[in-house]
């Protein structure tokens, strides 16, 4: 285990709106004990960035085209391409919460097959790939699904892989200390 590059501020001195916004988080995984209070707390540092970011996070999981179940999908892949422990460990719970299967989340850390997942799911993994790997959407891709998602899906696909592009380099480059409940969930 590394030691943190940055102590995270207590999350007890989260303002009240603040708290109020990740109260609308969807489910129960990323509350009570497996509360992402390292991350959260190393990111308020700077509180003017901090606030916006909460609300703008919390108010696209709701408002986005995907289910819970679908942006848990991506968000795995997220935290499997960029070796993010963090990520991943505390969104294997969630995913769990919203249907992904065991075979489903083991199959994310595989190059992805269509025999492992349905079309729709498929297409949102493989667009993951592509904007994480090539910074942009190929045209043999954008072909590939463009009649799969509707265009404010391609958004919202940009808007959550962008979000775990922060929180995986935020705890990567930090050294974020995973919370104990989460210590024993296979890693990547």
């Amino acid at each position: 285990m590394t030691t943190p590059r940055i102590e995270p501020l207590s999350v007890e001195d989260m303002r009240p709106d603040w708290v109020a916004t990740l109260e609308r988080i969807p489910g129960a995984g990323l509350k009570g004990t497996n509360f992402p209070k390292n991350v959260l707390g190393t990111l308020m540092y700077n509180p003017e960035i901090f606030g916006p970011f909460l609300d703008y996070w919390v108010t696209s999981k709701l408002a986005m085209g995907f289910s819970i179940r679908e942006q848990e999908l991506i968000i795995l892949r997220m935290g499997f391409l960029y070796r993010c422990d963090y990520v991943w460990k505390h969104h294997v719970p969630v995913a769990r919460e919203f249907g992904v299967t065991e075979a489903e989340i083991e199959a994310v850390k595989q190059p992805l097959t269509a025999s492992a997942f349905p079309e729709r799911d498929l297409a949102l993994l493989e667009l993951t790939d592509e904007l994480v790997e090539q910074r942009t959407l190929r045209q043999e891709t954008w072909d590939r699904w463009k009649n799969v998602l509707k265009k404010s899906e391609f958004v919202d696909l940009v808007t959550i892989v962008s979000q775990y592009v922060l929180f995986a380099l935020a705890n990567n480059a930090m050294q974020v200390e995973l919370e104990a409940p989460l210590h024993d969930i296979p890693g990547l």
